[in-house]
């Protein structure tokens, strides 16, 4: 196979760089199918690992991106034949081996996934680890007793890849959706996604109590932090918090009140380690009965593979809303 571009993340001297590159296919981690790359995504990780604001990366060098989506060159496994459409998400990529910002790919079969019926790779990629996480969640509260008529279920970080998925599914299967954003200038764009009430971050009152007022049946929280502490303490009897990100913190004050006497769940989401069989579920669910219905809304931004080392700093600043599609090839 001849040279081909990759996106490379390496550390110098205790400093993080990453760059374009040429790489063969011996110069990628080891792996059992060999991809061709089509489209990729940037998630906030993407982020955090390109610039070095966070430590994702647990060896150097590797090529960054966390999803991907292609068709099959050659694998190994009979499972996945030649110009066989399949997606990975998570599963130690750009973690431990190497990611989907290169033309190629080579990846452990066990974490490909064919691309489910009735969605396109590129879809796949509108969806990302984000849609993919709000899918697992949902499907995790649901597992655990969550149900429309049970009342409402508040998402928070409503603008960002989880969130706005998030909203658009849970819409979708019928559940009465609470948004809660820092930004007012998009209520238009979240109610347009199913929302039936949008609350400005700061405008809350979280109050100091064990437990506050019941407010929500259920929540998918992407900001960790006191809003998660508040959230434990205004979910009703029974409810399911979706624990999914940390934008506001990883400390969690909180008392074991709601959990005794409200019989509140806290779910944790990790969408990189899920099991083969609950991914495969969870990716099956997103082409049915979850399947978005406001993608071009949500990941309607595709920009060109030169183009990403660029795109990094708006999802550290948090002024990007939706998601972006990275189209490799």
């Amino acid at each position: 196979m001849d040279k081909f571009r990759a996106y490379r993340i390496d550390e110098v001297d205790g400093k993080v760089s990453a760059g374009f590159c040429e790489l063969g296919l011996d110069d990628l981690t080891a792996g059992s199918v060999v991809i061709k790359v089509s489209h990729s995504t940037i998630n906030y990780k993407d982020a955090l690992a390109a610039t070095g604001a966070g430590k994702i990366l647990r060896r150097y060098p590797l090529n960054g991106g966390i999803d991907l989506a292609g068709t099959v060159v050659s694998s190994d496994d009979a499972e996945f034949k030649p110009g066989a459409a399949v997606l990975v998400n998570g599963c130690g990529l750009s973690e431990t081996v190497d990611g989907g910002y290169s033309e190629y790919a080579r990846v452990d079969s066990a974490g490909v996934v064919p691309v489910p019926d009735g969605i396109t790779a590129l879809q796949t990629m509108q969806l990302g680890t984000a849609g993919y996480t709000a899918a697992l969640a949902i499907h995790r509260m649901e597992q655990n007793g969550q149900l429309p008529e049970s009342g409402p279920i508040v998402v928070t970080g409503a603008t960002g890849g989880v969130g706005s998925v998030a909203i658009d599914m849970l819409d979708g299967r019928g559940y009465e959706v609470t948004a809660i954003t820092g930004k007012a200038d998009e209520e238009a764009y979240l109610k347009g996604l199913g929302a039936r009430q949008v609350l400005l971050r700061d405008e809350l009152d979280l109050g100091t109590r064990p437990m506050e007022k019941a407010l929500w049946a259920g929540a998918i929280d992407n900001l960790g932090g006191d809003y998660l502490a508040w959230i434990t303490r205004t979910v009703d009897y029974g409810g399911n918090i979706a624990s999914i990100g940390l934008a506001s913190g990883v400390a969690l004050n909180t008392t074991v009140l709601p959990f005794i006497l409200r019989a509140v769940c806290l779910l944790g989401i990790n969408s990189v380690d899920t099991p083969r069989a609950l991914r495969l579920a969870v990716w099956s669910r997103i082409g049915g009965d979850l399947r978005p219905r406001h993608l071009d809304t949500i990941a309607g931004r595709t920009i060109g593979f030169d183009d990403l080392p660029a795109a990094f700093q708006a999802y550290l600043d948090g002024s990007v809303t939706g998601r972006t599609v990275v189209e490799i090839s």
